[in-house]
């Protein structure tokens, strides 16, 4: 078989339109991968959890965040831009009075930040609050 330029071109291009319809794995995000794992699939509900903290963080290595979840098991606190994006696992025991946490916690760069609580009967709730913040607390 002769090999011509027509031919060199179809077999290109044909070569690329191959490659482009191949699926390549999905990156996903060590936030991602977190929530998928602490939710094993279920699909949490918003509501029922709140969270506060400033909308505007002056300093990164220490921000304020209160979080109340009435007739939570457990809360987890996660930060979607961290290096390591679970930053706080709170759990409660059966003659815990109010389901309310407040802690400081280090962000890195201006961020959502989740909490993600496990209620009593089994359901999960999740609220999510954009914050800025001006100067990093992770060493970025």
């Amino acid at each position: 078989m002769k090999l011509t330029r027509r031919k060199t071109l179809a077999l290109g291009s044909g070569t690329i339109v191959a490659a482009g319809c191949v699926s390549l794995p999905a990156f996903a995000s060590p936030y991602g991968e977190a929530i998928a794992a602490l939710t094993a699939g279920a699909e949490p509900r918003e509501g029922g959890i709140i969270l506060s903290l400033p909308d505007v963080a002056d300093d990164g290595h220490r921000v304020f965040v209160e979080i109340s979840a009435p007739g939570a098991r457990s809360i987890k606190l996660l930060a979607d831009d961290n290096p390591a994006p679970t930053v706080a696992h709170f759990c409660f025991g059966p003659f815990s009075g109010a389901r309310k946490v407040s802690t400081r916690i280090r962000l890195a760069r201006t961020q959502n930040v989740t909490a993600l609580a496990e209620m009593e009967d089994g359901t999960l709730r999740i609220v999510t609050r954009h914050i800025e913040v001006v100067v990093g607390g992770c060493g970025a």
